[in-house]
């Protein structure tokens, strides 16, 4: 569910679902408006969560940000490189997951306009959700129907939503060819 709280991100996302194939679906409102099982967190490489949707995050979910420095700091040495992405308990039971997949390496870092850290982000999410597995084991397909993404890198990044929107349909369309896609 590709969520956008602003009309030019909604219309951006829209053209996502035009273009792939698969069960990608807009929502215009926030994120934790969706009834998901997991929330993609755009964040930082070092899993601060201060600003943009992050700090709604982590108001709506108090445990969070700590469980996501921890795995940083656990499984990737306290920087969780930009393309990669990890899953956490909100500590909420919905949604139960949150996915973070960095979309700068430094809190507030703004983004060239030439950047594919979108296309990185995304691409690591969906490769998280076809392929991995919770800590506790099981799939994470299993047990994540639902993921709501936000824009990745629109807003304290300063991305364009049409920039954002081309590089989340490249990734998806990567991660899910034509055949596969939604399985």
């Amino acid at each position: 569910m590709l969520c956008a709280v602003d009309e030019p991100l909604a219309r951006a996302w829209r053209h996502v679902v035009d273009t792939v194939d698969g069960p990608v679906r807009v929502h215009r409102g926030s994120v934790l408006d969706v009834p998901a099982q997991a929330v993609v967190s755009p964040a930082n490489s070092h899993g601060w969560m201060r600003g943009g949707v992050d700090a709604v995050y982590s108001q709506a979910f108090p445990e969070v940000e700590q469980n996501v420095r921890s795995a940083v700091l656990a499984y990737h040495g306290g920087e969780l490189p930009i393309g990669e992405a990890l899953v956490v308990p909100t500590g909420e039971p919905s949604p139960a997951w949150l996915i973070s997949a960095p979309t700068m390496r430094e809190p507030g870092e703004p983004l060239p306009p030439d950047t594919v850290h979108p296309f990185l982000a995304a691409r690591a999410v969906f490769r998280l959700w076809r392929d991995g597995q919770f800590e506790h084991g099981g799939e994470i397909r299993d047990g994540v129907e639902t993921i709501a993404m936000p824009g990745l890198g629109t807003g304290v990044g300063g991305v364009a939503p049409d920039t954002c929107a081309r590089q989340v349909a490249a990734a998806w369309s990567e991660v899910f060819p034509s055949s596969d896609a939604g399985s």
